[in-house]
């Protein structure tokens, strides 16, 4: 399967499966993007958009397709693929978009009929705005894309080659050892923008006058989809479970801190807690060398 690919299938048209399709069509990757969902009004949006091809059932979307992407939600993943299966010619091979690797790496490959690869991806790239009509064709540009090792390496190749050609720098993880570094810079900054909203019944009426940006930006993703994210923090819950009690026990330790009107206690927390922030987003390529030094007005990233 080179590029461009003469038929992608797209599975699932929610923001990412239509900035998939969008970004295909317009960087030319695909020669055909075919689009499945259920919702009669988001196929007559995507045909709207033109060149692209909406259909309801995604055995009818996969027929000749080189390449399938699974965008549907985690839960849904195994019951459209089985609906896919039967019409999957030998050759072709399936990837997805999905937050959580390690159980469905293992289910999704064995409903596929032989001569067919599942690579299991996962672009980091995404909103708290959902539907298609917020997809955009740029989304992939810069972001990180794990796809997942382990697969027949041919396959994996060809993976590697859409995602980069969609504009993303990839980067290959073990499943398990996917799930639990998203555990880390996902899903329990998710479940912290969550817990911390929830919270927010008790704050006193006139607190709504004073939200400022540093609200805006910690309780951005506090307004994700909530389907989406009881699916994936469901599906991720074992490599959820020794982040957050490292959380509980460091909120404990800076509220006795606060507690005890230690000013110079709660500065040397503060610092030290800063530290391993600055190493991932080094690595990231997210802090400037001079703000690495500690240098205010650090450029703030994020990837969902």
């Amino acid at each position: 399967m080179g590029l461009p690919i003469e038929r992608l299938a797209v599975l699932g048209l929610g923001l990412l499966g239509g900035s998939v399709a969008l970004a295909a069509r317009e960087r030319g990757v695909a020669r055909e993007v075919v689009i499945a969902t259920r919702s009669a009004a988001a196929r007559a949006r995507a045909l709207a958009q033109g060149a692209l091809r909406a259909v309801e059932d995604p055995a009818d979307a996969v027929q000749g397709a080189q390449l399938v992407v699974l965008a549907t939600p985690v839960s849904a993943m195994e019951a459209t693929l089985a609906r896919a299966a039967s019409r999957l010619a030998a050759g072709a091979v399936v990837t997805d978009v999905g937050s959580v690797k390690g159980g469905p790496c293992e289910r999704l490959q064995g409903l596929l009929p032989p001569g067919v690869d599942f690579v299991g991806s996962h672009p980091m790239a995404g909103s708290h705005e959902r539907g298609p009509e917020h997809a955009r064709a740029d989304l992939f540009e810069g972001e990180f894309c794990i796809v997942a090792s382990g697969a027949r390496s041919q396959a994996s190749a060809q993976v590697r080659r859409f995602w980069e050609a969609l504009g993303c720098r990839v980067v290959e993880r073990d499943p398990a050892v996917h799930d639990a570094e998203v555990a880390w810079t996902s899903h329990v900054p998710h479940v912290l923008a969550f817990a911390f909203t929830a919270a927010l019944r008790e704050a006193p009426a006139g607190a709504a006058e004073l939200v400022g940006p540093g609200f805006r930006d910690f309780t951005r993703i506090a307004r994700s989809q909530p389907g989406l994210w009881g699916d994936i923090l469901a599906a991720n819950r074992k490599a959820l479970a020794g982040p957050l009690e490292e959380v509980r026990r460091a909120l404990a330790e800076l509220s006795r801190a606060i507690e005890a009107e230690d000013s110079e206690a709660v500065e040397r927390w503060i610092a030290r807690a800063q530290a391993p922030l600055l190493r991932l987003l080094q690595t990231d390529g997210a802090v400037e060398p001079a703000q690495r030094a500690g240098s205010k007005g650090a450029r703030a990233t994020h990837h969902d």
